[in-house]
């Protein structure tokens, strides 16, 4: 009886091995598709000028996912060697911290969690299930360990004197890439200012007050409510501009953004966004915002799902990108792909050539375009990291 029990209970034990190891891989799968499989093909003169460019991105969510980001995979988007391999010089991780069922543009409450099943399938630790603080420092946690045991291909970027050093080293040795890290959502300070330290301490340098849904600090552009800053969230940006982060108002509300506009005492940034002059629904910009946000010095990252460019190629991209030029100039626009965040996209991170084919297509000259593909992300941070 105990030998029958105990290969019963080896039994159930491999399975949910077996369940742990390839649910989320599937998950991912699903959920992070790329339309066209590498490699991909562009002209000589873009796969020519791209290897000058100096690549920033402004938004993936890879840190979400229960994969080494120092080893190539063969699902999602972006990790260390296809960074390298697609010339990107910057990535910014943002981490995602709670996103609701059934997740739409339009209104989501705040009532329901996916990543709370996720955190506790992916196995993160137990301290993470119920806070979403943990959640925000655990995946930072990750990042540095990438960091670390990188063999030197991944520097994290924390300061102007980590960026110099690395853009220097770059110069030199192309075979390398770095990142920072952001937030999606400032429900991560669980309603208290005073959490903006912490979340600084742990190498965070953009945050965005809302994602999906309204919360303590500010209303989303998909909340039910849809208000501006609370008084927290106002201390909030004080505080972040304080720390010198950088304020992200992706999936903000217009209340949020006016809110955030009128107090903004440096850049704004914009990591992942559509403009409505090309994609008119309620994820995109109009054209008064982009105006705004250019005029405190920001950059506004142009994603690369359907939703933001209502298209599924690098062509629907650059037609965002030259609409938002005309509006705001080549100083103002940047890369926000979106990776690993749940969405659809035309390439994985090998495939940014592509955009710089397309730019070429619109029509931009070659200066625009190192602008647009990682000049203006390089000299915000380099004007405005601490």
């Amino acid at each position: 009886m105990k030998k029958a029990l105990l290969i019963i209970a080896l039994i159930a034990l491999l399975v949910l091995v077996a369940v742990l190891a390839f649910v989320p891989a599937q998950v991912e799968r699903g959920m992070n598709r790329v339309l066209n499989a590498a490699p991909y093909a562009a002209s000589d003169r873009a796969k020519a000028l791209h290897q000058q460019l100096f690549v920033a991105d402004l938004h993936a969510d890879s840190l979400l996912w229960n994969r080494n980001l120092l080893e190539r995979s063969t699902r999602g988007h972006v990790d260390v060697p296809r960074l390298i391999e697609g010339n990107v010089a910057l990535q910014s991780f943002t981490i995602v911290s709670k996103t609701p069922r059934s997740m739409n543009i339009e209104a989501n409450h705040d009532l329901t969690d996916n990543v709370t099943l996720l955190s506790v399938v992916e196995l993160w630790p137990p301290r993470t299930w119920t806070s979403l603080k943990e959640r925000a420092l655990w995946q930072a946690q990750k990042l540095h360990e990438y960091a670390a045991n990188s063999n030197g291909k991944f520097t994290l970027i924390q300061s102007r004197s980590d960026l110099e050093s690395y853009v220097a080293r770059r110069q030199k040795e192309q075979s390398i890439t770095a990142g920072f890290l952001g937030i999606e959502g400032a429900q991560v300070l669980e309603g208290k200012a005073e959490n903006v330290d912490a979340m600084f301490d742990a190498g965070f340098r953009m945050m965005a007050p809302t994602h999906f849904f309204d919360n303590e600090i500010g209303g989303s552009a998909h909340g039910v409510n849809k208000g501006g800053l609370t008084a927290v969230g106002k201390e909030v940006i004080r505080r972040m501009e304080a720390k010198k982060m950088l304020v992200d108002i992706a999936h903000a509300s217009s209340a949020t953004i006016d809110d955030v506009l009128a107090m903004a005492t440096r850049p704004v940034m914009v990591s992942h966004t559509g403009v409505k002059g090309t994609c008119n629904n309620n994820r995109n910009l109009s054209d008064d915002q982009l105006r705004r946000i250019a005029k405190t010095g920001g950059v506004i990252g142009i994603g690369h799902w359907d939703t933001a460019v209502c298209g599924t190629d690098a062509k629907a991209i650059a037609k965002a990108m030259r609409y938002a030029v005309n509006i705001v100039g080549a100083d103002h626009i940047g890369l926000g792909s979106d990776f690993d965040g749940a969405v659809t996209v035309p390439f994985d991170t090998t495939g940014l050539v592509q955009i710089t084919d397309a730019l070429l297509g619109e029509g931009f000259n070659e200066d625009e375009i190192k602008k647009i593909m990682g000049g203006n992300v390089l000299r915000v941070l380099r004007e405005h990291l601490p």
